[in-house]
């Protein structure tokens, strides 16, 4: 448990516009003209930034990017410590979500600092809004593997995932992404492409991830967003289950437990895949 922070200095993590400069807050016009030091992951990009929305950033600039995070992390610490407020923005949507801004928040927190947001564009929950997928329950996995075989280990993962997943990747790789995901999770499940979420050319297509992987084979440009469906839940046949029972109980387990344990959330019954176990093993 953290105590309250001793000092009237905060970090502010502020979302930024994914495209058009309207969707900026109220709230972030006026952290950018007052914050002491606002720490941007393009310096450039945040002096067109308040440039778009007509304001001055008076306070000190500087860079917090992936390459610098580390060596500059102890400086805005230390700044906040001192009273300062501290905005980090990135190049669009949160920080902190695979954009620079965690270790800074962790380095804050463990210091008793005050962390706040100023909420506002984020391209994960914007394209799960627009994909028509479930919305209730989903995870985000960040940007893809860009490895092939680190890219079909993790879709792997994926394959009996129940949750809606959202993810970010390249458009240079969004072919070879898709084409993989049809050899593991299989063409027919239901995903959405999300490109240019909120600019002039946003286009979203959905279609099942064989469609998809045609259509990206052309060739797609700009910002990627990638929703998959979740896995439909498929009921285990009987010799599966005793397989999966056997394994457990080479892990040592008692076989009346495992037996319980693989049906847990089936309609297969324990006292079936128990007297299953039993039978093949009499076979051998």
């Amino acid at each position: 448990m953290t105590s309250e922070p001793t000092t009237s200095g905060a970090l502010v993590l502020a979302a930024t516009p994914m495209g058009r400069y309207d969707d900026a807050s109220p709230r972030l016009r006026e952290a950018l003209t007052t914050a002491d030091i606002v720490a941007a992951e393009d310096t450039r990009r945040a002096r067109a930034l308040a440039a778009g929305l007509d304001v001055t950033i008076t306070g000190e600039l500087i860079s917090y990017y992936d390459q610098v995070e580390a060596a500059r992390t102890p400086r805005l610490v230390e700044a906040i410590a001192g009273g300062a407020t501290v905005l980090l923005i990135t190049d669009a949507g949160m920080p902190s979500v695979s954009d620079p801004g965690y270790r800074v928040v962790v380095a804050c927190a463990e210091a008793g600092l005050k962390v706040t947001a100023l909420p506002g564009p984020s391209a994960v929950t914007t394209a799960l809004a627009v994909s028509a997928m479930p919305s209730e329950r989903f995870c985000f996995e960040g940007f893809a593997p860009r490895k092939p075989g680190a890219r079909k280990e993790w879709l792997g993962q994926l394959r009996d995932e129940r949750r809606t997943a959202v993810f970010f990747e390249s458009p240079h790789r969004l072919a070879d992404c898709l084409g993989d995901a049809v050899t593991v999770l299989g063409g027919d499940r239901r995903a959405a492409v999300c490109r240019e979420l909120t600019k002039t050319y946003e286009e979203i297509r959905r279609g099942d991830l064989a469609e998809l992987a045609e259509w990206a084979a052309g060739g797609v440009k700009g910002e990627i967003t990638v929703v998959f469906a979740g896995a439909v839940a498929t009921e285990p046949d009987l010799d599966e289950l005793v397989v999966r029972a056997e394994g457990l109980v080479e892990g040592g387990m008692r076989l009346k437990a495992a037996c319980e344990e693989v049906t847990r959330g089936t309609s297969v019954s324990r006292r079936d895949v128990y007297e299953a176990v039993l039978a093949a093993r009499s076979a051998e």
